[in-house]
């Protein structure tokens, strides 16, 4: 039965309570929705009801984010290696044999390291600000997460805490935006501003940009990913995203030439202005890409 009513769960996975969002007929093609920094699964409210019609579509909290479980950074190892193995025994746990996944910000790290463990069980990939190559990191913006990659000190460490005050997530959600005041919802500020200012979550967010050097040591992993296997790629890029520059989605074509590039006049946070546009794209897109077999 088709509906685009979106049931809110959770999971345990490996010790962690999961939550996520679902909709659509478990029957359908399956579409996985992972987020990115600062926000959670709460960034694709507008999307799921556009795509739950006629796909079955997943969006979790990645752990530490949102409203699955946080443990203590001194318990569990916060990389988006362990985040992307959770992430993949989750799909498993959920019975979801193929799927497309939609990757933004810290998404793509961690949906492409999935399809890296699952390489025939990815039927596309969107990617939404979804970075995978070096040219795609502002320089400007990344400057800071360098610095601490390159010197791992505490002083370098107890500067990045500037990226989790209520500025500068308004910052990634209004740059490149035209009237933000008017087009982003507020409430997407505070709510991930509220998460962010939990107790727990400074040291993890830390852990994770520090860790985020890992992925751009396994990028050419994923451009060799993308060679061999040709996945069916579609980039959908707010061009005005300082973090994730439009290079990074023309990049794609060097080893997919068939990717589909698609630039929207906004920014980080593409979907708080252009989830209607972004949706029917997304569908069109999938048309061609629909697996045969969809569940377990």
């Amino acid at each position: 039965m088709k509906t685009n009513t979106v049931s809110y769960r959770k999971k345990n996975v490996d010790g962690l309570n999961l939550f996520y969002r679902e909709a659509g007929s478990p029957d359908a093609p399956s579409i996985v929705l992972l987020h990115g920094f600062p926000t959670s699964s709460h960034m694709f409210r507008n999307l799921i009801p556009i795509l739950a019609p006629d796909y079955h579509v997943i969006a979790p909290d990645l752990p530490g984010f949102g409203f699955s479980d946080a443990p203590d950074h001194k318990k569990f190892s916060y990389t988006f290696e362990n985040i992307a193995r959770i992430v993949g025994d989750f799909v498993d746990e959920l019975g979801v044999k193929t799927f497309a996944v939609y990757v933004f910000d810290y998404g793509a790290p961690t949906g492409l390291r999935i399809a890296l463990r699952y390489p025939h069980r990815v039927f596309a990939i969107i990617s939404q600000n979804g970075n995978a190559y070096t040219e795609g990191l502002g320089k400007d913006a990344w400057a800071p997460m360098r610095k601490y990659w390159e010197n791992p000190t505490k002083e370098n460490r107890e500067a990045l805490k500037s990226l989790f005050t209520f500025e500068a997530t308004k910052y990634q959600y209004h740059h490149g935006v035209t009237n933000p005041d008017e087009t982003v919802a507020p409430e997407a500020v505070f709510l991930d501003t509220a998460l962010l200012e939990r107790p727990e979550s400074a040291e993890i967010q830390l852990d994770l940009i520090g860790d985020y050097k890992s992925n751009v040591e396994l990028y050419p992993q994923f451009q060799a990913y993308f060679r061999k296997e040709k996945p069916p790629i579609l980039c959908v890029w707010g061009k005005n995203d300082p973090f994730f520059i439009p290079a990074g989605a023309e990049a794609y074509k060097r080893d997919n030439p068939n990717a589909k590039i698609v630039f929207y006049d906004t920014g980080h946070f593409a979907l708080e202005t252009h989830f209607v546009e972004i949706g029917t794209e997304i569908r069109s897109f999938l048309r061609g890409a629909e697996p045969t077999v969809k569940r377990v």
